[in-house]
């Protein structure tokens, strides 16, 4: 896994045949029913046709939508646009406001130049990170979406190139506090550059969004507590000053793991208790030290 893109997720097969999602094969048309479809096969002296069905167990999305934006045209707005919408279609956003956030904040900024930046797919940003897949970046808002309501204080740890950071600021507004918290100084130095391109510009210009170097595993202290914090690496365990940092009421949302990779979603109780639950399968570059990511983990 030294050298792959990752940073994506899959859904566990009760969710994903409870949302109708088609099925595809690799090389053919859309399979309506999933039930029977419960591991790939290479190869059938039964079966009639040579098509080889993706495995649900290790459905990521990446495949339906990445075919999909050779379809939309026109400007990169639009193109941000169709991407927004065929997430929506096939059910990955389901609120409003995500939806309006994600239109807002375009996400060819936030790529490497060249990059095909409206793909539901994770791609390499330099010094052994990635970007994650827009339908994570969806999955995400929408587990925060309430704690993200305008004045709220925000944490994003891992914020690369400043792209989920930005979306956090939207939300929050200008009355609200967003932190994004990064240990490479160079992706903090292209987050800036990004953001100043963006609608959250305003937000970096007014101090309501920072974008800061630093070791995100143990938060930002300054601007606690936080209403909402994300997590854009697996750590092999919940780190103990987020859970700190988190304000009674707010939200952690973070990738939990090594091999095998869960998101899991931590919410404060107003007494200081917490609640931890699994929200899907994911797979995610590891949280770690500067070092250790810099030398390939």
């Amino acid at each position: 896994m030294r050298n792959s893109v990752v940073a994506y997720s899959f859904r566990h097969f009760p969710p994903l045949m409870h949302r109708s999602l088609p099925l595809f094969c690799l090389n053919c048309h859309p399979v309506p029913s999933p039930s029977a479809l419960l591991f790939k096969t290479s190869s059938s002296s039964s079966s009639s046709s040579s098509c080889t069905l993706l495995n649900p167990f290790n459905f990521t999305g990446n495949y339906l939508f990445r075919k999909m934006e050779r379809y939309w045209s026109g400007s990169g707005v639009n193109k941000n646009k169709g991407m927004v919408e065929h997430l929506q279609r096939y059910g990955v956003i389901q609120s409003k406001k995500v939806a309006e956030v994600m239109e807002t904040v375009d996400r060819a900024l936030f790529v490497p130049d060249g990059s095909p930046a409206y793909e539901d797919s994770p791609m390499s940003i330099g010094f052994n990170a990635t970007i994650s897949a827009p339908h994570m970046h969806a999955t995400c808002l929408q587990l925060l979406e309430k704690h993200l309501q305008p004045g709220m204080h925000a944490l994003d740890v891992g914020s690369g190139t400043g792209y989920l950071t930005a979306c956090f600021a939207l939300m929050v507004g200008p009355q609200g506090r967003t932190i994004g918290v990064e240990h490479i100084p160079e992706l903090v130095a292209m987050s800036l550059k990004n953001v100043e391109k963006s609608a959250a510009a305003p937000l970096l210009k007014d101090g309501s969004l920072a974008l800061h170097v630093g070791d995100g595993r143990e938060g930002w202290p300054e601007f606690a507590p936080y209403d909402a914090i994300h997590v854009g690496a697996a750590a092999p365990e919940i780190p103990k000053p987020l859970i700190e940092q988190l304000k009674p009421g707010g939200r952690l949302v973070i990738p939990v793991g090594n091999i095998f990779q869960e998101l899991k979603v931590v919410d404060k109780n107003e007494d200081g208790s917490v609640t931890v639950r699994t929200e899907t399968s994911v797979r995610y570059v590891p949280l770690t030290s500067r070092e250790a990511q810099l030398r390939g983990y």
